[in-house]
């Protein structure tokens, strides 16, 4: 069936307006809340501490296009000094929702240290569901994430 001069006349109009709408948002490769690479929670702080801190302004870093921050000088030279042992496994997005394809924002509390590797998740609730199948999860997540973050 031919379209109708009508159809044509109006998606010709639809153009330009269509064109002027905004590109879809891309989700950035790191966790942001404002603005801050995991909320401006020090990832090094879960392997030396043994629990979330939250970084301070005057030891900030940018790195893989966020900007992260520490709780002291001496953890932001540790990430400095190897930021892929102590970033967050798939951008510091929750690993069990990876795990089902999607990106999905983290807290703080909800974190699994695996084989020197940090993984977080929405929330501690999730963060259950993640724990039943840790090694599953993370082969999922793995075969996954190349393909949610673009």
């Amino acid at each position: 069936m031919a379209p109708t001069r009508r159809l044509v006349l109006t998606s010709l109009a639809l153009l330009p307006v269509i064109a002027a709408l905004p590109a879809r948002a891309e989700t950035p490769r790191i966790f942001q809340k404002d603005g801050l690479a995991l909320g401006g929670t020090d990832p090094v702080s879960y392997f030396r501490d043994g629990a979330p801190a939250k970084g301070r302004a005057e030891h900030s870093l940018d790195w893989n296009g966020a900007t992260w921050r520490f709780a002291s000088a001496e953890n932001k030279a540790v990430f400095a000094a190897d930021p892929d042992r102590y970033a967050p496994q798939f951008g510091g997005y929750c690993a069990y929702r990876a795990a089902s394809g999607y990106a999905a924002p983290t807290v703080a509390d909800a974190w699994t240290i695996v084989d020197g590797r940090l993984y977080l998740n929405y929330s501690r609730g999730v963060r259950g569901k993640w724990e039943k199948d840790i090694p599953g999860n993370i082969s999922k997540a793995e075969t996954n994430w190349p393909g949610i973050i673009e």
